[in-house]
């Protein structure tokens, strides 16, 4: 294993533990790698989506360090959860999007009751 492997290792117990330093200190370590699965993502997407690859990595990231039943027990592991946070996130917005379309912006109007005329 590398140093930047038990680097990023140590963190995440770290973080596991709820450390928020830690959690601020791997950010720029895992960010790329992540990055990159993001734009994986969204390359798969339809044309017009409005998530941006680097929203969608803050959106997981926020996720996975905030859930403290995580446990990550390794750089692999870690990644395996934060692609799961991802798509997620993405299948999230895919049902905002698609009840946008189908009226959920709706507004109830009360009709007034018609009159009977004798």
């Amino acid at each position: 294993m590398n140093q930047h492997t038990e680097n990023i290792t140590s963190l995440l117990g770290r973080v596991g533990e709820g450390s928020d330093s830690a959690a601020h200190q791997l950010f720029p370590l895992v960010y790329e790698e992540l990055r990159g699965m993001a734009g994986q993502y969204l390359r798969q997407e339809r044309s017009d989506h409005t998530l941006q690859p680097t929203a969608l990595v803050h959106e997981a990231y926020v996720r996975l360090v905030n859930e403290p039943e995580a446990g990550f027990k390794n750089r692999s592991h870690f990644f395996a959860i934060a692609a799961s946070a991802m798509r997620r996130v993405l299948i999230e917005s895919a049902r905002r999007h698609k009840s946008q379309k189908r009226g959920s912006d709706f507004q109830r109007v009360s009709l007034p009751c018609p009159r009977k005329t004798p």
